[in-house]
């Protein structure tokens, strides 16, 4: 507690009575003093007078209210200025009780064990608050983790997210080449770690050239490009990000070898489940870029006949003849060799 007063002897006076109490009190002879000491430690209780000099009493609960840190202490008046006027003005600018001087140390302990009652429930609530806004910021953050940002503000506003068609939109399959046999030889441990550093070196380069991820199915990583975020190119966009996956994939341990696809067209997306949400993409461009990967050539990027339509121009290219895709029959794919250089 911080007991505020000019005059020495009601100082002793009351600090000797809330020690014998059972209360640790710091004291302080004008207002100025008061307020900087409240600024260097934390106080539960403030006693404080209204006549002093440099300083009032008045001045001080204004300063302390208009101040964030200060403005939730308690604060007691023990005033020989018994006005009602008085009271009525220490109450309305936030002072918690008045007593007028001399004190009655019956009342006083009364009246300070139940504004540290109220001071108690307080520090109970906001610490509730504060918990209730963590819970909500730490739910929050996992939501941006399992959803596209769009996503997860109409998921807010809305408590849904409605489906939709999104035309002209690239989608990328990334695969490892032998997977199934290295986990079969590997122990769990070295599999998952493995691959949990491959894909956060894969999330890295979506996220460098503007593409969403979609999800990962066991070793698949599955990304797209102008669903919502539009790009220029989004066929670009997925190459380039498949050719530096190809790059990189080897690079890490134990030295893997992937596979992309990559197709073009329309798409559905939208949240699936209830439980355990997933913002997935569906549809006939997503079954052929599916295709396309495991059709293609390993350690390579392949593109469907209609998508290499965006980048003919940009990348070279090897044909790699037609495939049987299930339910569209034979369709060409292109194995992309890099980009094009042009003399300056």
């Amino acid at each position: 507690m911080l007991v505020v007063d000019d005059n020495a002897l009601n100082r002793d006076l009351l600090s000797r009575r809330l020690r014998q109490q059972g209360h640790e009190v710091i004291m302080a002879t004008n207002g100025s003093e008061a307020l900087g000491k409240m600024r260097e430690q934390t106080f539960d209780l403030i006693l404080l007078d209204i006549m002093m000099p440099e300083m009032n009493g008045y001045q001080v609960l204004e300063a302390m209210k208009s101040d964030e840190v200060l403005r939730h202490i308690p604060v007691i008046v023990i005033s020989a200025v018994d006005e009602i006027e008085s009271v009525v003005r220490c109450i309305e600018m936030g002072a918690e009780d008045y007593l007028p001087k001399p004190f009655n140390p019956v009342l006083l302990k009364a009246r300070i064990g139940a504004t540290l009652d109220k001071k108690r429930m307080r520090d109970q609530e906001q610490a509730h608050l504060q918990q209730i806004a963590a819970e909500k910021k730490r739910a929050d953050d996992l939501l941006h983790v399992i959803l596209p940002h769009p996503v997860v503000e109409e998921l807010k506003a809305n408590n849904h997210v409605k489906p939709r068609r999104y035309e002209n939109v690239a989608v990328m399959f990334c695969d490892i080449v032998d997977f199934t046999q290295y986990c079969d030889q590997h122990e769990p441990e070295d599999v998952v770690t493995h691959l949990q550093k491959m894909v956060e070196i894969f999330e890295e380069l979506a996220l460098k050239h503007d593409l969403e991820k979609i999800k990962t199915v066991g070793d698949a990583f599955m990304t797209t490009a102008n669903l919502l975020k539009p790009v220029e190119n989004p066929v670009l966009n997925c190459v380039q990000c498949g050719l530096e996956m190809v790059a990189a994939a080897p690079t890490l341990p134990p030295q893997w070898q992937v596979r992309v696809g990559i197709h073009i067209g329309p798409v559905m997306a939208g949240v699936v489940g209830h439980r355990q949400y997933l913002f997935d993409v569906l549809g006939d461009t997503v079954n052929v870029a599916a295709r396309i990967e495991s059709e293609g050539m390993a350690n390579a990027v392949n593109v469907s006949a209609e998508a290499w339509k965006f980048v003919s121009h940009l990348c070279q290219s090897e044909s790699h003849g037609p495939v049987t895709i299930k339910g569209k029959g034979e369709m060409d794919i292109y194995q992309i060799k890099g980009r094009k250089h042009y003399a300056t």
